[in-house]
């Protein structure tokens, strides 16, 4: 990975000073990995980190993982001051009707729920079960995906990361949906682990009942199902289940191949998309252990893989991508937007390449 990739090649091009941030909703599993990488961030002076319920308790009694990076405790939102970024790690449908107070709090808002993933409300308001309380403020969010709106996140004063699953297949199907490559509607099996419910999931996430388990917990109609939907263009019917792992995601997709396309093609767009992005990797090999993305060996890690399996002259692909999904789907990627929206290296603070074995 080249770390100054997308960078305007100094720490901070825009600032002469360390950039002031804070955490809403510190004390949950995103929440917890936006602190590992913002506390040890260089071009970040960390400022605050809230939770409701343990106010006062220090944050590495809840992250043991940051004894010794920070003698913060955790405070409420009442006692936030300004800062230049507020990171969002709060709960879908709450979110949105707090949006109004979170934007006075600081200069630009990076929002990790789902509430402003969706341009239209009305879409919303079907995936998540409920009418959307700010549909006014929508527009004016950037999707938090560097690899597809740099640009746009560059003077982006709200910014909305999209789902862990999503993130995943947004960016293994984009680049084919764009160059014309697949036609029709796209089938998304997702395999997820337990972080994904949350630190506080329910009895379903007991270890009793998780381990050993593969279990489908969204059959149909999984919410990010509509995020992916959004950003190809295409119908996706997307199903996705619990496996047996703390983290990671990993999505196989099946798409009808526009007439004539070949392996060649479809290469050939993921090169043109992703040559020179600092976190995606094309992962399609002839053999090997690793021959096609892998979650396992992305825990910690801002990558994400995506490959693709082609029998010679068949009608449909099967893409592969796979992720972290606390980091490049969730609190890598708003790291990874921070340092867009403010000129610094694209990969400052998240350089860690993962682990193996694991």
């Amino acid at each position: 990975m080249n770390a100054n990739s997308h960078s305007a090649g100094g720490l901070n091009a825009v600032h002469d000073r360390r950039l002031r941030v804070a955490v809403v909703g510190a004390a949950g599993y995103i929440g917890g990995e936006l602190l590992r990488l913002l506390i040890s961030h260089p071009g970040v002076e960390f400022a605050a980190a809230t939770s409701r319920s343990l106010r006062g308790r220090p944050i590495d009694g809840v992250h043991p993982n940051l004894r010794g990076f920070t003698r913060l405790a955790f405070c409420t939102e009442d006692e936030l001051d300004h800062c230049d970024v507020l990171f969002l790690a709060t709960p879908h449908r709450e979110t949105m009707r707090k949006m109004p107070q979170f934007i006075g709090l600081a200069d630009t808002i990076i929002d990790l729920s789902g509430d402003f993933r969706l341009h239209d409300p009305l879409v919303y308001e079907d995936y998540y079960g409920v009418p959307h309380e700010a549909p006014e403020l929508i527009g004016t969010f950037v999707q938090g995906l560097a690899e597809l709106h740099r640009e746009r996140l560059r003077t982006a004063s709200r910014i909305s990361v999209p789902g862990c699953m999503a993130t995943a297949g947004i960016l293994a199907l984009v680049p084919l949906a764009e160059a014309g490559l697949i036609q029709g509607s796209l089938t998304v099996d997702a395999k997820t682990g337990s972080s994904g419910a949350g630190a506080k999931a329910g009895p379903e996430n007991l270890h009793a009942e998780r381990s050993g388990a593969l279990r489908v917990f969204a059959p149909t109609r999984h919410r990010h199902e509509a995020e992916i939907t959004q950003a190809t263009g295409l119908p996706v019917s997307m199903t996705a289940t619990g496996v047996e792992a703390v983290r990671g995601v990993q999505l196989l997709c099946k798409a009808s191949l526009t007439p004539g396309v070949d392996e060649k093609a479809i290469r050939g767009a993921y090169r043109a998309r992703y040559g020179d992005e600092p976190f995606i990797r094309v992962v399609a090999h002839r053999r090997g252990l690793h021959r096609f993305p892998d979650s396992k060996i992305l825990s910690g890690s801002n990558f994400c893989d995506v490959g693709f399996a082609l029998e010679q002259g068949a009608s449909h692909v099967t893409v592969i991508s796979a992720l972290d999904n606390l980091v490049k789907g969730g609190a890598g990627n708003a790291v990874q937007c921070m340092n867009v929206r403010y000129g610094m290296p694209e990969a400052l603070g998240l350089e860690f390449s993962g682990l193996h074995p694991n």
